[in-house]
């Protein structure tokens, strides 16, 4: 490895029990097909295996270029290898990286990484994808450039990140949130996540007359995700390290979260949270990333005021706490920078309620609009 390069996270999912079971009992093949923020000549793949029940056997993986569809740009596959073996098994909670493979992707391309499952497979280890992805029929399809489609799916499935050899001086960004870090309820394949607005605008930035320092985004939104209690998948502070602080070249965080600890999902009295917790938890959340050098953001929780997602989900009280979660983050020492969601999408009229034109209809979710508009209102100057 050339002494002026360095790993750094072009993509990245957050590894959550999944809701889907598995397709197969086992031997099919997945393709996933991720969009990655900045390029590079070579790359290495992450594979998850953090909420299986047993080990996963991975029989062969590729990683290449996508044509549309599953189909992959002919002449652009190239096997992935884990310690020199084309197959391995990663144990129950365990991750495995490739090996290094040379392929030139451009910033913001669309890739295949393919993953035969060879034996049993365990309770899947993904999360929502909001964009369409690829199972097979029987077999290892990973060395095909269009393989035979069994199913579709909406989901990430074991594939966990994707890392660049990048030049030194490139940074990483990781954004950690909830389904509106996610981008529940946006189009499906129409990218409308705010981490993909922000890493379009960082692209356009680097490109430009003045140029910028490059980053890769790597979004780790999980929908229902708490600060606090686990819900669906970890909490919070339960997943930081892994999420965070693990991931490669990482220098920037920007969190999102609290609005689903504030709604208390599963109407437990213990699980009630005053927004005196919420900042104790960002603030832990905070120290961590600055021991490791991590520069920390933290975004303001928009409001749901007139949510119909979970109509009882709002109350006064809980507006309150809202309400000094996102003064504590608007006016703390503590934080290396801040973006103001809530200032983005509220109602002036009614500042308890998202503005008509950036919701999605529910009150709680924005549209592709206000996704967009989440991703415009963050300065990009916390990153220069």
């Amino acid at each position: 490895m050339s002494d002026d390069r360095h790993w750094v996270g072009t993509w990245a999912m957050a590894p959550a029990a999944s809701l889907v079971s598995p397709v197969h009992e086992e031997n099919y093949t997945i393709r996933m097909c991720p969009r990655i923020s900045i390029g590079g000549n070579t790359i290495r793949v992450r594979l998850s295996n953090a909420h299986g029940d047993g080990r996963l056997a991975i029989g062969a993986a590729s990683v290449g270029l996508r044509a549309g569809g599953a189909r992959a740009v002919p002449g652009s596959l190239r096997p992935l290898a884990f310690s020199g073996s084309p197959s391995t098994a990663i144990g129950p909670g365990a991750l495995a990286i490739s090996d290094p493979v040379d392929l030139t992707v451009a910033p913001l391309a669309d890739l295949v990484v393919s993953v035969h499952l060879a034996g049993k497979v365990p309770s899947v280890t993904g999360r929502y994808a909001r964009q369409t992805n690829y199972i097979t029929s029987w077999g290892d399809f990973t060395a095909a450039e269009a393989p035979p489609v069994y199913k579709l799916t909406d989901e990430w499935s074991f594939v966990a990140g994707v890392d660049v050899l990048a030049p030194a001086g490139t940074g990483g960004i990781v954004a950690v949130g909830d389904s509106l870090t996610d981008a529940n309820i946006s189009t499906h394949d129409a990218f409308a996540r705010w981490p993909d607005q922000l890493a379009r605008r960082l692209v356009a930035r680097a490109k430009g007359d003045r140029g910028g320092r490059q980053f890769g985004v790597m979004n780790e939104g999980l929908g229902g995700n708490r600060i606090l209690h686990d819900l669906r998948g970890d909490s919070g502070l339960r997943r930081f390290d892994r999420d965070v602080l693990a991931q490669s070249g990482v220098t920037h965080c920007i969190v999102m979260l609290g609005t689903n600890d504030l709604r208390n999902g599963n109407g437990l009295a213990e699980e009630e949270v005053t927004g005196e917790q919420l900042i104790a938890g960002m603030a832990q959340m905070a120290q961590r990333a600055q021991a490791c050098g991590i520069k920390f953001i933290a975004a303001t929780l928009t409001p749901f005021g007139n949510e119909t997602f979970r109509p009882s989900a709002w109350n006064p009280t809980r507006e309150r706490h809202r309400s000094a979660f996102n003064a504590w983050i608007r006016s703390s020492d503590l934080l290396d920078g801040v973006i103001d969601f809530d200032a983005a999408l509220r109602d002036p009229a009614t500042p308890t309620q998202m503005r008509g034109d950036m919701d999605c209809g529910d009150g709680l979710h924005p549209s592709d609009a206000g996704y967009n508009a989440m991703g415009d209102a963050i300065d990009l100057a916390l990153f220069d």
